[in-house]
């Protein structure tokens, strides 16, 4: 098949997937776009929203339409390395049996990444970078495609571990969970509150999620985006000669040149959703805030004036 073939037939795909995915979860469009992005170029997300929104059903329901085997891992303060990588035991025969954790799965919903000690968020983000888990000097590969999930709680901060700077880039994504309307909500009641079941079917495997993530890869960009998509990251470093006011004034560090990696992969793959053959800024501006937001850090003064990352972001834009 050709790479135009491909994309249209991706369009397509995509258009289903949602339909599909829309008979558990009702609204959060663009946290399933971004999600799907993130899975279309091998990236990992992470979900920032209050509890009770339907963060594990959606991760869920969007592992079940792609056909992965999913596995869910509550993050706890007492949650060991072993715990989520697996460990070593004797058999009967007094020979060490290595003993697969959850880890090893296509799809890892990480909740509560924050309560946990930086010990065990480091095996995962290990895992993340490499798809290998080390045990005992030896190497395990993780099964492609692979995909980590983790979310956080903003609200009860007390007793959390945050990610370091350095582990929050590893995150292609970071994505916002907002409260659904009041039509969504009403929705969400009916459908949860009746006896019916959804039956959610694959419409994808992990040999096809494989092809699209080399199919965006292969995709062409304009040096022009690629410049944009640059030049947007450079200007949130207000350590630079060229930052502006603006930056200097609310930024105490920018993003770093894996922001710029990211913009242009899910510029090509936002792209390919919508049946073009090729990015242009607009794409670039379409996935700019989830790959921005968490590489961006405030000072005291973006604090003491209330002003938010997508504000920033915005600015920028």
């Amino acid at each position: 098949m050709s790479d135009v073939a491909a994309i249209n037939n991706l369009v397509k795909k995509h258009k289903s997937l949602k339909q599909e995915i829309a008979k558990a979860i009702v609204g959060q469009d663009s946290v399933i776009d971004q999600i799907l992005l993130s899975i279309y170029t091998g990236g990992h997300s992470l979900l920032i929203g209050v509890p009770g929104l339907a963060k594990t059903l959606m991760v869920n329901t969007i592992a079940q339409t792609l056909g992965l085997d999913f596995k869910r891992i509550q993050f706890t303060p007492d949650l060991m390395p072993s715990d989520i990588l697996g460990s070593e035991v004797l058999d009967q025969n007094r020979e060490f049996k290595f003993i697969k954790g959850p880890i090893f799965a296509n799809i890892i919903l990480a909740d509560e990444i924050n309560r946990t000690p930086p010990k065990t968020q480091a095996a995962l983000l290990e895992a993340m970078q490499e798809r290998v888990v080390t045990i005992a000097g030896q190497r395990h590969k993780l099964n492609l495609p692979y995909f980590v999930l983790a979310t956080q709680n903003p609200i009860e901060q007390e007793g959390t571990y945050p990610l370091p700077e350095a582990q929050l880039d590893r995150f292609m994504f970071a994505i916002e969970l907002k409260y659904p309307s009041i039509e969504e909500e009403i929705q969400v009641v009916k459908n949860t509150t009746s006896d019916t079941s959804m039956t959610i079917n694959p419409l994808f495997d992990a040999q096809e999620i494989l092809e699209v993530q080399h199919l965006v890869r292969r995709i062409p960009v304009p040096d022009k985006v690629v410049e944009y998509a640059v030049k947007l990251v450079n200007a949130t470093r207000p350590n630079l000669d060229t930052a502006s006011d603006y930056v200097k004034q609310f930024i105490d560090w920018g993003a770093g040149p894996r922001a710029s990696q990211y913009l242009v992969l899910a510029a090509k793959a936002h792209a390919a959703i919508n049946g073009k053959f090729s990015p242009d800024i607009e794409d670039v501006k379409a996935v700019a805030f989830g790959i921005l937001r968490h590489r961006i850090i405030k000072n005291y003064k973006a604090e003491a004036e209330g002003i938010s990352e997508d504000e920033i972001i915005n600015g920028l834009l």
